[in-house]
């Protein structure tokens, strides 16, 4: 079956360009071979097909009358065929993606939508966490963190500008306490902590050249900068934050933000995953999505 719909696939070309010359150089292939096809498919058929002469090539009559039944079908496998490599061409498939909970909400949320309907066959399957994550050992595609965090061998892609943190309190928090104007005040003050895999986070410092660590305490040690968030809204204490997750709080003073002058930038959110001579197309329209202009 193959062999035959190569020959009528390579007799319609002849009969439409009218020339060996010209059918052979589009199809890539010899004159000879186009002759030797032809001829073995009007012997099986037992029938002329083609006119020959030294100067022309013209279908006969039941050359011409199979041509017209042939064209719609090769015409539809053609179809079929650019459907099936579109198919291919067209990101699609799972990516198993890990993330903290602050990191699919600033970064992946926001694009979500436009993603989803750019490219409805990638399925993004998303597992957050909070800490660092090996993917190779975890089986993931791709992971957003903070450029510090990202391993030296692994392909990192900036998602979002440099972010600053914030520590923040709420009004009714500090009706009865003074705002903290150095990190060694901190220790005067409740302060919500958020436990990462090594153990509570240290809150770090940093103005002109004085860096400064701090390991607070408090009455609740919590792994979701969410709920770090609710709890200094609720009056539990000192939260210690992304500027971008509370900038709607403070400027409608939910939340008071201390110590501004000792919280520089940091890197911000890099998408990160390994380097692959292959890489998948799904992964590849995610990293686009992502990237930050």
């Amino acid at each position: 079956m193959r062999n035959e719909l190569n020959e009528l696939a390579t007799f319609a070309m002849v009969a439409r360009e009218r020339s060996f010359t010209r059918a052979a150089a589009k199809l890539g292939v010899s004159q000879s071979a186009l002759s030797h096809a032809i001829r073995g498919l009007e012997e099986r058929l037992d029938l002329h097909l083609l006119a020959r002469t030294t100067k022309s090539v013209a279908p006969t009559a039941a050359g011409a009358a199979l041509l017209k039944d042939l064209s719609p079908a090769l015409e539809q496998i053609a179809q079929a065929l650019d459907r099936a490599r579109s198919v291919r061409r067209r990101p699609a498939g799972r990516l198993r993606i890990v993330m903290s909970r602050s990191a699919a909400v600033m970064v992946l949320l926001p694009r979500l939508t436009a993603f989803a309907e750019a490219y409805p066959d990638i399925v993004l399957d998303v597992v957050t966490v909070t800490g660092p994550v090996d993917l190779v050992a975890g089986e993931f595609d791709a992971g957003i963190q903070l450029g510090e965090y990202i391993q030296k061998d692994m392909v990192a892609v900036r998602v979002t500008p440099e972010l600053r943190l914030a520590v923040v309190g709420s009004p009714g928090y500090f009706s009865s306490r003074s705002i903290p104007q150095k990190p060694k005040d901190l220790s005067d003050h409740r302060c919500i902590t958020l436990r990462l895999p090594g153990g509570p986070y240290r809150w770090e410092f940093e103005r002109g050249r004085k860096s400064v660590t701090i390991s607070v305490n408090g009455p609740l040690i919590i792994d979701d900068t969410h709920l770090v968030i609710q709890a200094a809204l609720a009056g539990a204490g000192l939260g210690f934050v992304y500027e971008e997750q509370v900038a709607q709080d403070i400027a409608e003073r939910r939340l008071i933000r201390a110590l501004e002058d000792w919280t520089p930038p940091i890197p911000g959110f890099f998408m990160y995953y390994p380097s692959r001579q292959h890489q998948p197309s799904a992964l590849s329209a995610l990293v686009d999505a992502l990237r930050l202009p």
